[in-house]
């Protein structure tokens, strides 16, 4: 990547393009001297459509060099696209990231990966079984992806850490602004134990509404499959799960989810056939794989974790936290 020089920091930069627009100029573009001498013109000919401003490329440049000498500043690594070590899932879906930034491991292809999302007001029952179920996966090795959320998202990281894989968190802000602020003594303990935090948007971003959906799709794309635990009707999980399904991934929703209040979009996913799961152990059968010890008990640790958690979550909420 070092012969790339800022050029791919470059095209994240330009602003008003997609995300699949920025991809296009990255196989275009193989050094900065390559996007230098493009003209508008040539740019929309290449994404095909038209752009009504114009942008200052000496702008852009400036832009970058302050992107990546932050990035070194703060650990954060970056991989384009065209990079041999950007995540081969990614890949796959029509609308990838023209640039991943990250922080850790990036993740080993060679593993399947689940995803466990959620609501941010969950019930205890279903904090419960997202801890559980991402502890359960943790001992079986396979890592669980999340967007680093309060509420189930949160509990499904704590969980996989603790039972000891390397988990992933997917945020919709600059690697530098972890949000939410509630969680970033979490997201510390998910690098230092080997996990990773991801983004598309370049250090110094701040998180936006339309960031998190857009989000979703990473992580839904990353995951093999997705276990939606709980879902409200205008959940930003229910988009994960379009996008699933969108991506022909592995969809399931967790049976705490359907008997809850918070539950309407998740009994509304299994009554248009999503598989219901009580344990992890029911993905393990479904892929093959076999535990390296038995699921934890909703009694031990778990239930123990989900209680203070809860308070946790009570009080960011009510700070404002979880707003998205």
């Amino acid at each position: 990547m070092a012969d790339r020089g800022l050029v791919d920091v470059m095209i994240g930069r330009i602003p008003r393009l997609t995300p699949a627009e920025r991809v296009r100029l990255c196989i275009r573009c193989n050094q900065e001297a390559d996007l230098w001498g493009l003209s508008q013109k040539t740019i929309e000919t290449l994404i095909g459509r038209s752009l009504t401003r114009p942008w200052d490329m000496d702008a852009v440049h400036a832009q970058a060099e302050r992107d990546v000498a932050v990035a070194r500043m703060r650990g954060i690594g970056y991989v384009s696209y065209v990079s041999p070590q950007y995540p081969p899932l990614l890949r796959e879906i029509y609308d990838p990231p023209a640039i991943l930034f990250y922080r850790g491991q990036l993740p080993n292809p060679e593993l399947p990966i689940v995803g466990i999302v959620g609501t941010r007001r969950p019930s205890g029952a279903a904090l419960t079984q997202a801890y559980n179920m991402a502890k359960t996966l943790g001992h079986a090795g396979i890592p669980v992806i999340a967007g680093l959320a309060l509420g189930i998202d949160g509990m499904a990281h704590r969980g996989n850490s603790d039972g000891g894989a390397p988990t992933i968190a997917v945020l919709g802000s600059g690697l530098d602004e972890v949000y939410p602020a509630g969680n970033r003594l979490l997201a510390r303990r998910i690098v230092e134990q080997g996990g990773v935090l991801l983004s598309e948007y370049p250090p110094g971003t701040t998180p936006r509404k339309w960031h998190f959906p857009a989000r979703n799709r990473i992580i839904s794309a990353l995951a093999r499959g997705t276990v939606i635990v709980e879902a409200p009707e205008s959940s930003g999980a229910l988009i994960t799960a379009r996008f699933v399904l969108e991506q022909g991934r592995d969809l399931w929703v967790a049976s705490a989810g359907l008997a809850s209040p918070q539950g309407v979009g998740t009994r509304k996913l299994a009554s248009e056939g999503a598989k219901v799961i009580s344990s992890a152990g029911e993905i393990l059968d479904e892929w093959g794989i076999s535990p390296k010890e038995a699921p934890v008990s909703p009694h031990e640790e778990g239930a123990f974790s989900v209680s203070a958690w809860t308070a946790s979550l009570a009080q960011n909420l009510q700070l404002g936290y979880g707003d998205r």
